[in-house]
């Protein structure tokens, strides 16, 4: 990694108790700290068993890191996992993840093996005191997910909070989750994966689903969401797919706060890569639309910040970290000069590590 940009490492592999760390998503509170959060994952780098949700603070913009902080567990030693936290206009963060039982897979949860009692269970928590010490979870499942639903994730990454237009003030938290098969079909297949939100309009008190995006007719297959507001309230949304639409991602705008979508999730064939999670992020001064993931066509490698100056019409290059193995990843504004990038990396393979890069925000907005 170039030494022009600060980068740090707040989690390494088979440190801190933990086998191996995913999934991260990152926010900047009020007074100026860095959260950035991940999935502890004890046994193995699976996605399933016994997995924590852990948290590391920084007080310098993201150049060092605090002690590992275990925000959220499942009892019976399952997964707690899926971060998707956001800083309310109030100060305090909002934390919304997933459970589910220590035998439960996804492949299970799909096929419908699995007692709803042990599948995917959403839950929300509250931090009045800048990421130190956490609420206990709150399950909202009922609210936010369809009883024929089976699969079920938040985000990954950071949520929304709007700040403009009518619905200012709302929690916006992408998501997705899987239909029942039919047919002949196990439920494991793509096309019945699909796309919805989860809306607040009391910071987290209350929940509804928004939008529902699940066509299974394998053109588009909505899976790992995530969200940022554009000038005036209008919400841009961008999905990994893996179906027989051009490319691997799809994006959709929503006019009414996340409610509805102006369109069906449409293919993006601009954002060339693997099948992946990936962020966006809008920035103010100077205005430009962000999204990172790894650019290589056909492997988890090179990530790359595109940046889009028509609202995610079109995109160019605007920073590459390097060609080395890479997945998941989440964009934060760290401040006025700064936009952070919290990402999955390492020498041979991209688990090895999340990593966290100061990027200067007039790099990634020049033309």
């Amino acid at each position: 990694m170039a030494d022009d940009y600060p980068t740090s490492v707040p989690f390494r592999q088979a440190t801190d108790g933990y086998h191996t760390f995913r999934i991260p998503a990152a926010v900047v509170t009020r007074a100026g700290t860095v959260l950035a959060f991940a999935e502890g994952r004890r046994g193995s780098a699976s996605d399933s068993g016994h997995i924590d949700l852990v948290l590391k603070r920084s007080s310098d913009g993201g150049r060092t890191w605090g002690g590992l902080q275990v925000v959220a567990t499942e009892p019976q030693r399952g997964t707690a996992g899926n971060p998707a936290p956001v800083v309310l206009d109030d100060g305090r963060i909002l934390l919304v993840f997933v459970r589910q039982g220590p035998s439960a897979t996804e492949e299970k949860i799909r096929r419908g093996q699995v007692p709803a009692a042990a599948g995917r269970r959403v839950f929300a928590q509250v931090s009045e005191d800048d990421g130190a010490t956490w609420s206990a979870p709150r399950e909202i499942t009922g609210s936010v997910k369809k009883p024929e639903w089976r699969w079920y994730a938040t985000t990954p990454g950071h949520a929304v909070q709007l700040r403009q237009g009518e619905h200012a003030g709302r929690v916006v938290v992408p998501a997705n989750h899987s239909l029942p098969p039919s047919g002949q079909d196990n439920g494991t297949e793509g096309k019945y994966n699909g796309g919805h939100a989860l809306l607040s309009d009391d910071g987290g008190q209350t929940w509804r689903i928004g939008y529902v995006d699940d066509n299974p007719d394998g053109y588009v297959n909505v899976n790992e969401t995530t969200a940022t507001e554009l000038p005036g309230g209008r919400l841009y949304l961008n999905t990994r797919t893996d179906s027989t639409a051009p490319g691997t991602r799809a994006d959709a705008c929503s006019a009414d706060g996340g409610q509805t979508l102006e369109l069906p999730f449409r293919p993006q064939a601009g954002l060339a890569g693997p099948v992946v999670e990936g962020s966006v992020l809008w920035c103010d001064e100077p205005e430009v639309l962000l999204f990172s993931g790894p650019a290589a066509p056909d492997a988890r490698a090179l990530m790359t910040v595109r940046a889009s100056h028509d609202h995610g019409v079109t995109w160019r290059v605007a920073h590459t970290v390097s060609g080395l193995p890479a997945a998941y990843s989440d964009l934060v504004r760290v401040d006025g000069e700064t936009v952070g990038l919290l990402f999955e990396t390492g020498n041979f393979g991209p688990y090895e590590s999340i990593a966290f890069r100061r990027i200067p925000v007039a790099e990634l907005a020049a033309r």
